[in-house]
Formats: structure tokens, sequence, C-alpha cells
């Protein structure tokens, strides 16, 4: 391609500029998705960073370092930088040169063709006391309890090793993906996802929401064929489970327990909830009861990017075990991705929503944020707040309530989602509204009931908070107005569009606001969570509050 012709400029310092307007963009930022993160998104120039975690996870998900430095020349309107080149190929190469092996007399091993490597690993101060017996040059003997923080030290040094080392099958149960309740077939990503996950035994599964996650979820607990142990954010979410595995697998409600704050049932597959796993009974974490009470062929970790902490170190005794992670963006607000990467595994297969827009399989989707002028009243108290209640306010303008209404006329009939971080804020609009209104305090039973109605057309409109975000199925939700949110969470801006993806009835178009308080941190934490969705290609378009029309209210 001649200089000038391509939509990136690529620059030494591991940044990438992408030309959001260039007839080429959409190409290049499906390329650039597997190993490059954005990291800011105004309207015509995305600035995306090439990170070593985004190279390892794009080595060990099949792409290799000739395909990624094709793609930067080939989309680079100037000549990339010899040294940047170098540097990705050597970064990626890095991957699989430390590995992880079962040895027949040793048991668990870690191996490297290079004893340099080996010699520079052993004078780490964290990574020496996990090593035991040298065998040779080449390899040490670890022992197996130290297989998983050995990983994620290794993945800190530069070092990400290869884990080769295998898995226990765990206690067989009979599973099969069965059209026995209805007519259905997995869609080809998810059985690509379904290979790529049991080619590497372990490993994280990256589609958009509404995308069917869980089927492949279901697809590789029918390879598996074994005890199966589902962790997700939620009961209704685990409920949500149940219903799909009992829909479109061999497996019987008698089957299938579930362990959460209300029941506890450890059967074949279970499915658990962080929150209970995550809690403690006289400091002792009372999920080690659950992990230990079967022999655990697989373990799922819905939602993986949500994963509290507490998990991760329970994983770390989990790796002999094979474990699936599942999620629409790797991205984590607290920067643990890489403990994502050493303990659940690296990124095995992931589609871009885009693509899979384009064939039908979820709605297209129209984001609009929609800028609010503030009262002088309300311009004020923001700006001799604390800083620490800066964004609150903001966020919580009472000026938003009109928009809000305008919004709700324009799409009177459509199922709508008003959601928000606020409890205050969400109980105004639900009683100005008159809506229905969805927090935690809500009980599981009325979330249930309250969701149902909204899923047969008895409700149109549900005012919800977070609890709203993660793994709830509600495929007719057309509209969705964001109020308030998390500050600058990346992710909850995924779940939220998430809430709209699945396609339509009628074909139509999802469509997606954010309502949001100019001159205040609102639209600076607003343009933050944005980042991931004009990543997956989602471009916002920006309206005055002042240019909806008028309804008459």
């Amino acid at each position: 391609m001649p200089i000038g012709d391509g939509p990136l400029i690529v620059q030494s310092d591991k940044t990438v500029l992408l030309e959001t307007g260039h007839e080429k963009a959409d190409a290049a930022r499906s390329a650039l998705a597997p190993f490059a993160e954005l990291e800011r998104a105004p309207e015509h120039v995305h600035t995306y960073r090439i990170t070593p975690l985004a190279l390892w996870n794009a080595r060990a998900a099949g792409h290799d370092a000739e395909q990624v430095v094709d793609m930067l020349e080939t989309y680079s309107r100037f000549p990339v930088p010899q040294a940047l080149l170098i540097d990705v190929a050597e970064t990626m190469s890095r991957y699989g040169r430390v590995r992880l092996h079962k040895d027949p007399a040793h048991g668990l091993t870690l191996e490297s063709d290079e004893a340099a490597i080996l010699a520079e690993l052993i004078r780490h101060r964290k990574i020496a006391p996990m090593l035991g017996q040298r065998i040779d040059d080449t390899t040490f003997v670890v022992h197996p309890s130290e297989r998983g923080r050995l990983k994620q030290e290794l993945l800190k040094v530069g070092w990400p090793a290869e884990d080769l080392a295998g898995y226990v099958d765990g206690e067989a149960h009979p599973i099969e993906l069965s059209t026995e309740n209805e007519q259905w077939a997995l869609r080809d990503y998810q059985a690509q996802a379904a290979e790529a996950f049991w080619a590497g035994g372990s490993g994280v599964i990256v589609l958009p929401c509404g995308a069917g996650k869980t089927m492949v979820g279901a697809a590789a607990m029918a390879k598996a064929k074994a005890t199966t142990l589902i962790l997700v954010t939620n009961t209704v979410a685990g409920h949500q489970w149940r219903d799909e595995l009992i829909r479109r697998t061999s497996l019987t409600a008698d089957e299938i327990g579930e362990y959460s704050g209300e029941v506890k049932e450890i059967r074949p597959v279970t499915i658990a909830t962080y929150q209970v796993v995550t809690r403690r009974t006289k400091g002792e974490f009372r999920a080690l009861e659950l992990f230990d009470s079967r022999d655990w062929g697989l373990i799922i970790y819905d939602e993986v990017h949500l994963l509290p902490a507490p998990v991760f170190r329970m994983t770390s005794d989990l790796q002999s075990r094979r474990r699936l992670g599942l999620t629409a963006t790797l991205v984590r607000e607290d920067g643990r991705e890489g403990d994502v990467f050493s303990l659940i595994g690296p990124k095995r297969f992931d589609a871009p929503w885009k693509d899979i827009e384009a064939r039908g399989y979820i709605a297209t989707a129209d984001c609009v944020e929609v800028r609010v002028t503030m009262t002088d009243a309300e311009r004020m108290a923001y700006a001799t707040a604390e800083s620490a209640d800066r964004y609150r306010l903001a966020a919580c303008a009472g000026s938003k309530m009109r928009v809000i209404r305008k919004l709700l006329a324009r799409h009177a009939g459509q199922p709508t989602l008003v959601i928000g971080a606020y409890l205050d804020q969400l109980e105004e609009i639900g009683q100005t509204i008159d809506a229905p209104v969805i927090e935690g305090s809500t009980s599981n039973r009325q979330r249930e009931k309250l969701f149902a109605a909204f899923r047969a057309g008895e409700i149109d409109v549900l005012v919800v908070s977070k609890v709203a975000n993660f793994s709830i199925d509600l495929p007719e939700a057309a509209v969705a107005i964001q109020v308030s949110g998390t500050f600058g969470s990346r992710q909850e801006e995924a779940q939220r569009l998430g809430r709209l993806l699945r396609p339509k009835a009628d074909g139509g178009e999802a469509h997606f606001y954010s309502v949001v308080s100019r001159d205040s941190l609102d639209t600076d934490y607003a343009a933050h969570r944005q980042r991931f969705l004009a990543e997956q290609g989602y471009a916002y378009r920006i309206m005055d509050a002042a240019d909806l029309p008028d309804p008459g209210i």
C-alpha cells in the first residue's frame, strides 16, 4: 500500500492513532483489536496502545508476530518504526519459552530450552522459593500447590508461562447438548470458541452480550462430561444458567444445584454466586467446602472481568482443573487483567461485536450522548462541593428528569430500561414516571417477577440499579437510558449496552442513551466509559438536550 493511504499512524512509543473517518477505519479497528488496547476515543482520532499483555493474549489465541507486523504495515499511513516491529516480535516470542509440564517421574516441572532464562528466574526473590529440585540445566521441579502463584510471578517479570501440565478429568458425569426441548444448533463462532477453549484446556472466551456465552459454556460441559462448578454474579443469573442448561442439554433439574445465600445444594452441576463464595465465616471462606466437596472436572467463571479478588486466591489452588472464563470484555477496572491471564488462562477466542452484529446475531445499536445544562443552583452546588461529592451532584442533577421524560415519550410503548448508580436518584425517577424500581435490596423473588413481567410486555419501563448490569437476560429491551454510572467504568458501559443487543423480533435497532451533565465530571467519566465500546466500533453521537423534540409534557 503506498504511503499516505492507511488510516493508522504507528508511533515508536507503541501508541497507534486511528483516523475514524477513513474508509478503512473499521477494517483496521477489527485487525487491531486482538493485540492493542484503546486508550482515548474522541470524535476523529482514536488512540490505541500495544501492550505486552495484549500481545501475549494474541499469541495464546493463535495470532503470531508476522500477522501483527503485516497488519500494522498494511494499514499504516507512514512507515512503521523498525524498532517497534522488532519489539513486537520479541515480546510475542517470550510467550511459551518458559513452560509448565507434567513429568512422569518428577510431577510438575518448569522447563525452558534456554538455560539462561532459568538462571535469570532463580535470581528473582519471589520465584526462587517456588522452585524445587533442579533436574538439569533446563528443568526445575515445582510443587503442584505453586502452579498458579508461579504463573502470576512469571508474568510480572515478563516471561509468561505456557501451561502444558494438563488437567485432571474430575468426576465423570454424562452431559450432552440436546434438541429435545427445542430445535437449535450452536452457531459457528460458539462451536469455534468451545473448540479453542478445549484445545487449550483453560482460558477466556470473549463474546458480546447477547451472543450466547452460556451456550459456549454448555458446549464446554458437553466436551468435559464431568461435574461442573459454575460461578455467577448473582442468583438471577444463576437461575438463567439453570434454565438454559435444562433447555439445551441432557441435564435435568435434579442434576443442577444452587449454592447461594438462600440455598445450599451441591450436585453434579452446581451454580454458585461470587457473593457466597467470598463470604467469610469466623475468618474462613465458607466456599472452600464448596470447592472441596466434589472432584470437579470443569469450573466456569461467568463475567470473569468481575471476578472478586478472593476468588483469584482460591483459583490459584485450582490449576489442575479445567477453567473457562466467559466475558464481553477483558477490561478490569482494578487492573488485574494479568491475574485473569495467569490464573484463569489466556484469551482463547474473541469475536468483534460488529462482526456478530453484521451477521444478525445481535441487534444494531444507535448510541447517543445527550448533554444537559445544569441549572444555576445545580452549577453553584457543584462548583462549591467537596471533590468527593462532585460527580454524584452532576450525575444526579434534576435537570436530567425532563430529558428522561422526553426520551420515554419518544420511544413510548418500547421496552425501556432506565439505568443508574444512585438509589435516591432512581427512586425519584421511579416515582416521577410511575415505573417499578429494581435495586440491591429488592428480593430475588420480586426481581424475577418484575423481569418476567417486562419480558411478557406487561411492563414497558423498568428503573434498574447496577444489579441489572450483569447476566440478566432481557431480550425484549430495545431502549436504555443511562442516567448515572460507576464513575468511568468501561466494563459497566459494555454490560449496559449488552442488555439491548439480543436480536429484536421485529429486526429493529436498539437505542442507548447516556444522559450527561455538561461542564462537569459527568462528561469526563462518560468519555472514559465509552472507550471500550468505541474499540468495538460503536460511535456515540452527541446531542444537546435542547434539540430533543418536545412531546408536550
